[in-house]
Formats: C-alpha cells, structure tokens, sequence
C-alpha cells in the first residue's frame, strides 16, 4: 500500500513538472506525428530529449535544414498527412525558407517547429536571434510566436488543422527556448480553429451545366488541387465523354492511359493538350492556380474559351464563373449532374483523330537522348508503378512527358516555386511514407549536386531510394533559354565530380551509364539491390525539349 501511494505520488510529481516540450512531444503523438525531419541545436534539445523517450515517433536527422522541409514535403504528398519539420534558432531556421516558400506555392501541408531565442532577452544582438515570424509572412499560411500565456497544446493542435485544411500549407511555429522549458500549465482560453467548408447551391451547378450544353468543344483542366478528386473525375468523363487536360501539377489527378486524357499544357505541355485547349470554347478548371507557366502568355490563353474555375480562393482572371470549393466537394454533387450533359462526339472524335496521328513512337534505342532514356526507364519500371520524384530541369518536364501517371501522389514535383535539390530529400520522405513502394529521383546533375548530402541521411537510415542522374554536364534549362533568348551559353558548364565515387564514399551503391546498352544492366542492378543506388548516365549535353 505505501510502494503504491509512493508511485501516485511521484506520478503527480511528475504531471506537475511537465515541462512545454514534453506536451508538445504528447501533442504530436495524440496527433498521429510518426516522423519528424529535423536538426538539432541548443534552442529545441528540450524537444529532443523528449522526442528520445517517446516511442511513437522516429526522427530522422537529415544533413541540412532546407532538406529537412523537402523531405517533410515528400511524406506529405505521398502520405496525405501533415509533414513536421524541427530546426534550431537562427541559421537553423533561416535554411528553412526556401522549403517553406516551396511548400506554399505547391499547397503541402506542414508544421514547421522552430527554436527560438528566448522571449526574455531583449537586446538585438542575442545570438541566433531573427525574427521568424516576418520572415515568413508571405510564404507560410500563418504564423504563431508561443508566448508564455499561450496554451501550447492548443497552438500546435490548431497550427495542424491550419496547415492541412482549406488550401494547404505551411504553418511556422516558433517556440522561445525559455518557454519550451518552462513548466506546462493548461489554459486553452478559446475553441480550436476550424474553416468552414463552402457550399454551392443547386443553382452553381445547373449555371455550369448550361455553360457546357451552349458550348460545341469543352474541355477539363485538371490542376494539383483536384487530386481529392479523382474518383469522381474519373465517374464524370466515363459518362460525359468529355476530354481531359492537365497542369504540371495535376498530373496523376486523371489516369494518363486513359483515352480522355490528352496531356499536360502549357509551356513545355504537350503538343496535343495546347491544341485542344486553343480549340476550346468551355473549360471547366478543377483546382488550377493558373500559373504563367501554364498559361504562358495570359492574354493569348484560351482565348476562344468561357473557364469555369473551381477552386479554394477566386483566382481573380476574367472568368465566365468562378466557384470557391474544394474539386472533391464540388464532383461529389456534380457528378448527379452528367446525365444532362449532352453528346460532343463530333469534338471529341476530331480529338481522338489528333491524339492517333500524335501518337509517339519508341526513340532509336541505341541513342543516350534524355528522351530515350526516360522512356526506357518508364517501360522497365512501370510494373511496379513507382513514385516518381524530379527536380527541376529539362528531366522533370521530360518525366511529365514521357512517363504515363495513372493515379494520383506518384509524381511529385516542386512546381510552383521550381526549386532545385528538392529531389533527393523529397524522395527520402516519399520512401517513407510509403515504404513498400519503388521511389526514384530523377534529377539532373545540377540539381543533385544541390542537396547531395543527403546521401547520409539515406546511408544512415537505409533508405532505399533509387537515384537517376540524367547527366549532360550543363544547367541543360538554363543553357537551352540562352541560346534561344540570348544566342550564346554563358556560366552553365558543369566540371562534375565522379558521382559514383561519391556514392562509394557514403558507402551506397553506383553505376554509370555510359552507352544505351548499359542502361537496362544498370536498372536491373540498381532496383534489385536493397538500399539506395545511384545510376549516373551520361546523356547528349546540347538535347533540347
């Protein structure tokens, strides 16, 4: 009876010295948090001593903070849950702020932790002391400073309904070492944020059903905000039999091997979709953003075409409607609606002749073209429907090409913000959160060399991503708007390392690819081996797209 009474008392002892990290670590657990990318340092190690006795989440320490936010972003998309990413003060957190910013103009859902100097300490030259807050002001969702009245189960429970409702993203929370080990005292003082999901009346549809029947030639633009959709997108075309473009973005949203589906628009889209989306006179866009990559020039966009737009803000162009809804709720309710769409066969075969006489045709296998090579890569791997991670470069729009994407969070890309070294880390939380899965990164030797320290992160923790470095030695993008714009190639030569000697340093598997004979070897090579390899090809230096 006294061991008992000994044991409740240390037990309240120790409920009552419960210090801010320690519930924030317990908040992230009731939350489901099972991963954590981070880096430590001396703001946050009250957070890491509590994340080291807690057994239901894994942190995985990556090489550099940016590539802390990448692989947060790579878990997200493919998992669908709230990506959490754990960086010191100062220097830890600013290496943050290009994930961040990237994250935002893709819509991924994070929660960003970062230390902070504590909120006592006044003078302006504390070490590590920046302001996180305004920092990231125009590229996170919100911004909470936690502050010694603040609740901070509360702020964290609300930062993740924040990031991964309404349109998505990052949220930043930075937490003053002084509080974080502070005692815990509970004082919710308000209800926990929730957005109100719009609702469209009867009367949204039956406007948009009208559009479509006045019409001779529509079309559906699918872009990355309809991938909640796709079921129903799938529903509404079988019954409609109304054609299917996409964004870069919106790849996987509608199966590429469908006879619907016509491509990806825009800049460097395909032939095919540009075509039929000039023709157009109706759009019904289902979560597109309408970037100028997509668009190209605005004033020449569509031009023939009323756009309906749904989507979870107004995009604020000259649209025939614009709709504020999720692409998910609205297909819902307008899928009852198909049956009253009427018959567009005389449109839809002139599309179907286009898409025969487009039909692309296998590239001389014994050349070492990106094309060729992304295509070889695609029929040798497609069994295994892999997630596909690119960076950014002639590779990642030849992989939007070339590669057919018939479900949805198995290509992922950084694409509103086009940043380079996403790959690698991103592929990494991709593996993660879908373990069983083939994930490669196909990357170009410019972007790999952005982020190649995570090569550790992958060594360290056995993570099995298979990498694609489609090797030509130049800034392939850069050079290739140089010699059009500027007619001359100027600082986009790369003298690069020996890449498998690199990956025999961090003891990982490589091979080089040298001839077209030596890729299907390679892949074999590569794919069977447990743990992450690299295969480095080189590939035509001056292959335009």
């Amino acid at each position: 009876m006294t061991n008992l009474l000994i044991s409740e008392e240390k037990t309240y002892q120790n409920i009552q010295s419960a210090n801010c990290a320690q519930a924030l670590v317990e908040t992230l657990s009731e939350l489901g948090v099972d991963s954590i990318f981070g880096y430590p340092g001396a703001a946050v190690l009250s957070i890491y001593n509590e994340l080291s006795l807690n057994q239901n989440i894994r942190h995985y320490l990556v090489r550099h903070e940016q590539a802390a936010v990448h692989a947060a972003e790579g878990y997200a998309r493919v998992s669908g849950k709230t990506g959490v990413v754990l960086v010191t003060s100062g220097p830890g957190f600013t290496n943050t702020i290009t994930g961040i910013a990237n994250a935002y103009a893709d819509s991924t859902p994070l929660v960003v932790l970062a230390g902070d100097v504590p909120s006592n300490e006044t003078n302006n030259k504390v070490f590590q002391k920046v302001d996180i807050l305004a920092m990231t002001k125009t590229c996170s969702k919100k911004g909470y400073l936690l502050i010694s009245k603040d609740d901070i189960k509360q702020v964290i429970k609300e930062a993740f309904e924040i990031a991964n409702s309404g349109e998505k993203g990052p949220v930043v929370v930075a937490l003053p070492r002084n509080i974080l080990e502070s005692k815990y005292l509970a004082k919710v003082t308000k209800e926990l944020y929730k957005k109100k999901k719009p609702s469209l009346k009867d009367s949204d549809f039956e406007k948009v059903i009208k559009l479509i029947n006045n019409s001779q030639s529509p079309l559906i633009l699918l872009g990355g905000g309809s991938v909640g959709a796709v079921e129903k997108i799938k529903e509404f075309v079988a019954k409609t039999k109304i054609h299917v473009v996409s964004t870069l973005m919106g790849i996987g949203a509608f199966p590429s091997e469908n006879d619907a589906y016509l491509g990806m628009i825009g800049m460097n889209g395909a032939h095919l979709a540009n075509t039929a989306l000039s023709n157009s006179d109706f759009i019904l866009a289902l979560g597109v953003s309408f970037s100028d990559r997509s668009t190209c020039k605005n004033v020449d966009f569509a031009i023939n075409a009323k756009v309906v737009s749904v989507n979870l803000k107004n995009i604020s162009k000259n649209f025939e409607l614009e709709l504020v809804s999720d692409s998910e709720s609205f297909m819902e309710s307008f899928c009852n609606y198909a049956q009253y769409v009427k018959d567009f066969s005389e449109w839809n075969n002139k599309l179907d002749i286009l898409k025969e006489e487009n039909v692309h045709h296998e590239s001389n296998s014994t050349c070492l073209h990106s094309s060729c090579v992304l295509e070889t890569i695609y029929n040798y791997t497609k069994k295994y429907e892999p997630v596909v991670v690119t960076d950014v470069g002639q590779h990642q729009m030849l992989t939007a090409q070339f590669f057919n994407f018939n479900k949805p969070k198995k290509f992922i890309t950084s694409g509103g913000l086009g940043t380079m070294g996403f790959g690698l880390p991103a592929s990494i939380g991709a593996q993660l959160a879908n373990p069983n899965n083939l994930v490669l990164n196909i990357t170009g030797d410019g972007s790999f060399q952005m982020n190649l320290q995570e090569l550790a992160t992958c060594r360290e923790h056995h993570i099995p991503v298979k990498i694609v470095i489609m090797n030509n030695s130049y800034l392939g993008m850069v050079r290739q708007m140089q010699e059009k714009i500027y007619n001359n190639r100027y600082q986009v030569e790369m003298i690069n390392p020996d890449f498998t000697k690199i990956a025999e340093a961090y003891d990982l598997f490589a091979v080089r690819v040298q001839t077209a004979d030596e890729l299907i070897p390679a892949l074999e090579k590569a794919i069977s081996h447990n743990g992450t390899a690299i295969i480095d090809i080189a590939i035509d230096s001056f292959e335009e797209i």
